[in-house]
């Protein structure tokens, strides 16, 4: 049985995979692939009233900076060294000096979560803004930054070419209208800006080994699932490619995870070395764990 495409609403698509939500529920989902646009999509999926209880978990990292164990110290540990490296590759990809944005003030950092890429960057002087579905997570960044933090509603509410750079760091793929998405994020681009996605790659070998127990599919609270062709085919017509860049620590981090929901006690040797080899093949494919896609506004 074919089900439409979500994006371009086409009916030629198949099924890609069948697993479960490894990471809460162990309720079954379903991954599709449209043949048409490449989209991979999530189905069933869960609707704006449903989708908040699969985010109900003290585990859920992303919004959890207390959590102890070996696994949440290594992410935060992680987490404070990407955040430097993502501050000076949106300068570098700028044309501006890594010690501090100088030319560009107007950062959207779409999906903030507890807001600690916004802290960074406005301890270099940028005038930011974030905005978070997640109330705690808002209510977090918004101590941070001591200045609110809003709701995406409120973010499409501003006026038309607004931002110098919009940053999306593993945001996309929770995205359930992805037209209106892309359409919300060229509105609000200055015409001279750029937009940085950053989501995960079922093209990278870490993918493929770990198959349905994949962690980085994350089912359902990724909807989308993507590679570079799919993702040039959401912002056709609406944003060009410019450059790519590898996350190298993803592979180590989606591996470890990939373990435990195996059944592997010694997840953390396994990930490493599973991590590992995932980059070193990357080398020659380009296919890292998760990607950085630098776009321009046509």
């Amino acid at each position: 049985m074919s089900v439409k495409c979500p994006f371009c609403e086409s009916k030629n698509t198949r099924s890609f995979l069948h697993l479960k939500d490894y990471f809460l529920t162990q309720e079954d989902f379903e991954i599709y692939e449209c043949d048409d646009c490449k989209l991979l999509f999530t189905t069933p999926r869960p609707d704006a009233t449903a989708i908040g209880r699969y985010y109900k978990s003290e585990d859920y990292l992303s919004h959890n900076e207390h959590k102890k164990g070996l696994v949440p110290w290594i992410y935060n540990h992680v987490k404070k060294i990407n955040i430097k490296n993502k501050y000076k590759m949106v300068c570098k990809v700028l044309h501006h000096p890594k010690s501090g944005i100088q030319n560009f003030t107007e950062l959207l950092d779409f999906g903030c979560g507890v807001g600690d890429f916004l802290h960074y960057a406005q301890q270099k002087g940028c005038e930011v803004m974030g905005c978070d579905m997640s109330e705690d997570a808002r209510r977090i960044a918004s101590e941070k930054l001591g200045k609110p933090v809003v709701t995406p509603e409120e973010i499409f509410a501003l006026p038309h070419s607004t931002f110098d750079v919009i940053t999306m760091w593993h945001v996309l793929e929770h995205i359930d209208n992805l037209k209106f998405q892309v359409n919300q994020l060229h509105r609000l681009l200055k015409n001279n800006g750029r937009l940085v996605i950053a989501v995960p790659n079922y093209m990278s070998y870490d993918a493929q080994y770990y198959k349905d127990k994949w962690a980085a599919y994350d089912v359902p609270r990724h909807l989308n699932h993507f590679h570079k062709e799919s993702l040039q085919n959401i912002f056709a017509g609406k944003f060009q490619l410019k450059e790519i860049y590898p996350m190298k620590w993803d592979a180590f981090y989606i591996s470890m995870m990939s373990e435990k929901f195996l059944g592997h006690k010694n997840s953390f040797l396994r990930g490493i070395r599973t991590g590992l080899k995932s980059n070193r093949k990357a080398r020659k494919s380009g296919d890292f764990s998760s990607l950085i896609y630098i776009f321009d506004k046509i």
